[in-house]
């Protein structure tokens, strides 16, 4: 190992946790760099899924209030893709599936994994799986509000063409990490997807 971990501290253990390390690691040179102090926020590691319905070329965005983005220029309600924690024992793939219908009633059908990237990690271990999943629109309630009650989401459902996606992507008010590298990359991969999904 080219790293070697001094001290580790847990500063706050909540519904999120904060941990400082104490460490040194070798650097380009061969030598060891002197200790360094580094505060990692622990919150587990996601899942999150563009839904996508080749026939209609409509994706499903969800909107949400976000404590966050309280400072962002565009305010605090976000344009997002389905998303949510891995819990124990559970793949991401189940956890795509399980949010999809908490957070929009929408049945995921198949599913491409796109990315597997890590959110910032300067300050977090958080990873993110990410995914393109095939839905059907004309099962979709635009306008529908869902989430789980006990943990106070209130989340609107949005379904619209891919091109309108975009634009609003390249205007800027879709500022989420996961919905932007999953809209470019559908973008980018439209036609082999649609070749994939639809049939002869």
């Amino acid at each position: 190992m080219d790293f070697d971990v001094l001290e580790k501290t847990v500063c706050f253990q909540g519904f999120f946790r904060l941990e400082r390390y104490r460490l040194r690691h070798r650097k380009f040179n061969g030598e060891w760099g002197r200790p360094i102090t580094r505060e990692l926020f622990e919150r587990g590691h996601a899942a999150a899924v563009l839904p996508y319905d080749p026939q209609t070329d409509e994706v499903l965005l969800i909107e949400q209030f976000r404590a966050g983005a309280m400072s962002a220029p565009s305010g605090p309600w976000l344009l997002e893709i389905v998303a949510g924690v891995i819990e124990a024992n559970e793949t991401p793939e189940q956890v795509v599936a399980r949010e999809s219908i908490e957070e929009a009633n929408c049945q995921i059908g198949s599913l491409i994994a796109l990315y597997d990237y890590l959110v910032s990690p300067g300050g977090t271990t958080e990873r993110i799986a990410l995914f393109c999943g095939r839905v059907d629109m004309q099962m979709i309630e635009t306008g529908a509000v869902y989430g789980n009650h006990g943990e106070d989401e209130d989340i609107k459902v949005h379904v619209m063409p891919l091109n309108e996606a975009i634009r609003l992507l390249n205007t800027g008010r879709i500022n989420s990490a996961s919905a932007i590298i999953a809209l470019q990359w559908l973008a980018l991969n439209r036609d082999s997807v649609r070749r994939r999904w639809l049939p002869e």
